[in-house]
């Protein structure tokens, strides 16, 4: 059976604060997926050492229930203009922060400081936006326990896809009222060129 590691086991064992599995999970290279789609499990998301969005809020849910976290994704629903966005909440103290790999300057790490997964979430919402300006989060998932699944999604080889599927299927709350929808306010041109900034170059 695959399986991490002690050389593995002790860096994680090491990163012990949300804060320090979000820099491990900076160190990553993007992951652009250029032989295909990809969703790697946590052990081989480590050992090849690059990640997107998703393999890295497994990965990360995956370090944090080291230190006694639940391992939850909460899945950011997008118009079908834009990219979907997962994130792996935690929270301390009663208030809810998040660990979050992009490439973009934005929709990063948040802070355990949000009372509930609706306010985590609102978060984001500004920040999600097509080079045109216009804003498009528009759904957040009910948090999705990993341990309720089997524990080989952490070492499975091959791609996780049935995840991805049971995700998108749970249930799903309304971020932006659909009256109000055609009244957004575009993002101003200096927010369009800082989202452009990128961490890895593709």
């Amino acid at each position: 059976m695959l399986g991490f590691t002690q050389k593995e086991k002790a860096l994680f064992q090491k990163l012990n604060t949300p804060s320090k599995v979000q820099d491990f999970l900076n160190s990553l290279k993007f992951n652009f997926e250029r032989g295909g789609e990809t969703l790697k499990s946590p052990l081989f998301t480590s050992r090849h050492k690059n990640a997107h969005c998703f393999e890295a809020a497994l990965l990360g849910a995956y370090m944090l229930s080291l230190q006694g976290f639940k391992p939850y994704l909460v899945h950011l629903k997008s118009t079908i203009e834009d990219y979907d966005h997962v994130i792996a909440p935690f929270k301390i103290g009663g208030f809810w922060g998040a660990l979050s790999k992009t490439n973009h300057a934005v929709l990063r790490y948040r802070e355990p400081i949000y009372k509930n997964i609706r306010e985590l979430a609102m978060s984001y919402f500004h920040e999600y936006f097509l080079n045109s300006g216009e804003k498009t989060l528009r759904q957040y998932s009910e948090l999705f326990n990993l341990n309720n699944l089997n524990k080989d999604w952490v070492t499975r080889e091959g791609n996780l896809w049935d995840i991805d599927k049971k995700l998108d299927k749970i249930k799903h709350y309304d971020i932006v009222p659909k009256v109000y929808i055609k009244k957004l306010r575009k993002a101003d041109n200096l927010e369009i060129k800082a989202g452009k900034i990128v961490e890895w170059k593709k």
